[in-house]
């Protein structure tokens, strides 16, 4: 459950206006022709108990979470996205309550969660480590983390250059914070979760590479 003093009462202070309503349109899209929506769909599919996600967004996990999820404690720090992510949440088929925090200083009780979800977030954190930490410290012993994030296009040396020197100038102003060269699995794995599976997508499937194209779609577990 949440910490004392979470909820309504906490302010993280995030506020990213422009991006905010630049992902709420371009998310649908991406949802429905880039083929993220159906990569949402296999990140949640299975779950079941007590579930944390981070970075929720304007809530487009939500409606595709199984029944067999007792509750989804959502934690978004940006205003606008927050409000979104509420109106989702009213006709998501599990219980969902939002939570104003931030991923790397979580309002929530130890080792309570049986299964965290993280959904390109990582990109945009100050402190991925911090957060993935946060994670690891909120799931019980055994509990599953489910994670679909974009980052580094391995083994495109061009490619690589290119997002390095977009992440140290334009993008991350121009996105939310946002970062294309990150590594989410050697993140998650320096993080101390086993058992790491998963695969690399491309997204859109079939279309122009751009920086942030390169996906990860995995699993992991707290020891």
């Amino acid at each position: 459950m949440p910490a004392p003093g979470a909820g309504s009462q906490r302010r993280s202070g995030v506020h990213h206006p422009w991006f905010a309503r630049f992902y709420d349109r371009m998310s649908v899209l991406a949802d429905t022709r880039g083929s993220v929506g159906a990569h949402r769909d296999e990140l949640v599919a299975g779950l079941s108990g007590r579930v944390v996600e981070i970075g929720a967004g304007n809530g487009r996990n939500f409606a595709r979470y199984p029944r067999t999820v007792s509750e989804v404690v959502a934690v978004e720090p940006e205003v606008h996205m927050r409000r979104l992510a509420a109106a989702a949440a009213r006709d998501a088929p599990v219980p969902a309550d939002l939570v104003d925090g931030t991923a790397e200083q979580l309002p929530l009780e130890s080792g309570a969660f049986d299964a965290a979800v993280c959904s390109l977030v990582l990109c945009s954190l100050e402190r991925e480590r911090r957060a993935l930490a946060e994670l690891l410290r909120v799931l019980r012993p055994g509990g599953r983390l489910r994670f679909y994030e974009h980052g580094r296009a391995q083994g495109r040396s061009g490619m690589e250059r290119a997002q390095r020197m977009l992440d140290a100038s334009v993008w991350p102003l121009m996105f939310g914070g946002c970062h294309t060269a990150r590594d989410p699995l050697a993140r998650i794995r320096e993080a101390g979760f086993t058992e790491l599976t998963f695969r690399r997508l491309l997204v859109p499937v079939g279309g122009l590479a751009l920086p942030h194209s390169f996906h990860v779609l995995g699993s992991a577990r707290k020891p």
